[in-house]
This record gives structure tokens, sequence and C-alpha cells, in this order.
């Protein structure tokens, strides 16, 4: 998959997390409404399952596949890391780093982006706040998600709770780095949060819980895809 392709904008990527509503089969069942929505509209959604579910995922589905972290490591004597070269030949494109749930040192996203980059993977790093994105921007990431750990998983979109966070981190972001994508993420659950998202200067948007445990996972995803077209 070309480098041009994983990043089509608006994007849309689902982070799976650890739910039992995203696990397993219930993954790839997730991931084949992603991949029926990108078809209807051609909007790029990319998935980010489990790793122990990427392989199936990944030879399932034609759309973008995504781990949830790699380990600032390489080949060697490193039990339970992993390994970005092995979630390449599993089948993804793309790493999530420094999720909230996941906050790591800037010296480890410093290598875990450059590692990304060597293995051909897309690098999407999570910032909490304005001055961490800032911080991150200038290690060229591919893509930089800002979410106020405090609304993730809670229905209230940053993008309406505390849209200067957004426009603070696009503007900081934009004085050091004019290439990289930044998407919004924290409780991004319609379609209207979507559009807030993008007209505030994103190109798109990084979520979770409002589509993995959505009572119709296919219904939001479309209704998100539609909302970022008609940005």
């Amino acid at each position: 998959m070309e480098l041009a392709l994983k990043l089509q904008k608006p994007m849309i990527i689902v982070n799976f997390k650890t739910y039992q509503e995203s696990t397993g089969k219930n993954a790839l069942d997730i991931a084949k409404k992603a991949e029926k929505v990108h078809e209807e509209t051609d909007v790029f959604v990319g998935v980010a399952p489990q790793i122990a579910d990427v392989t199936t995922v990944a030879q399932t589905v034609k759309i973008p596949v995504f781990v949830q972290h790699i380990d600032p490591i390489t080949p060697g004597s490193f039990t339970g890391h992993v390994l970005a070269q092995s979630v390449k030949e599993a089948g993804a494109v793309g790493t999530l780093i420094n999720h909230s749930e996941k906050q790591l040192k800037l010296s480890d996203i410093d290598l875990i982006v450059k590692l990304a980059r060597e293995n051909d993977l897309v690098s999407c790093v999570c910032a909490n706040n304005p001055n961490i994105g800032m911080a991150v921007a200038t290690l060229e990431p591919d893509i930089i998600a800002i979410e106020p750990p405090e609304l993730i998983g809670t229905g209230i979109p940053v993008s309406k709770a505390k849209p200067s966070v957004v426009t603070d981190t696009i503007r900081l972001v934009r004085q050091l780095n004019n290439k990289v994508a930044i998407l919004c993420g924290a409780g991004i659950s319609t379609g209207e949060d979507v559009a807030t998202a993008l007209k505030l200067g994103t190109q798109g948007v990084l979520v979770a819980s409002g589509v993995v445990k959505a009572k119709d996972p296919y219904a939001i995803i479309r209704e998100f895809a539609q909302a970022s077209k008609r940005k």
C-alpha cells in the first residue's frame, strides 16, 4: 500500500482498544463494516485492533490496519515487547504511539517514530495537550492526534468541550511542521462531532468507544464518513 493511499484525507481511525466488543471475531466484524463504509463513501477508514487480531484482520480487509503500540526496540532479547518488524510482517501499515492509556517518554516516542519510518509504518502519535503536540511535531511523525485524556470515553467531544485545545495544538504544530496530519480524538460519537473537528482545522478523527461500543458500528462509521465529506 502506497504511503499516499495510507494518508488520504480526511481520515477516520478506529481504535479497538481491548473491548470485548472488538476482540477476536468481533474485531473482524467491525473491520468488515469499516471496509464497507470505505467502499461506499471512498472515505479513508483505518482500524487499530489488538495485536493478536492484526494478522486475521489484515488478511481479510483491504483498509489500513494499525497496531495500538510498538516498543522502542530492535530485534533482540526483549521478551514481551512489540517489534516494529513483526507487526509489519503481520500486515499492519501503521501504529498508534503514546496513547493516553500507553504513555511514553519523549525520547521513546522519538525512537518509535524513527523505527516506524524505517519499517514503512505510518506513525500516529497521540498528544494530550498543545505543548505535547508541539514537542511531538518536531519528531516529524505522519499524524498527530490531539486527545485530552479526561474526555476519552465520555461521549463529550473535545471539538465542542475544549475547542481551544484543538485550535491551539494546530497553531503550535503548524509553526514547526506543515506536513503532519492532525486528528481530533476523545469523546467523538456523532457525525456532528466529526464535522466540528474538521471545521476547527483537523484532517480527521481518532475514535474508539463511540464506534466499538455502539449498537450499530456500521451506521456510526458511515455517519462519520458522510459528515467528513460535507466539509
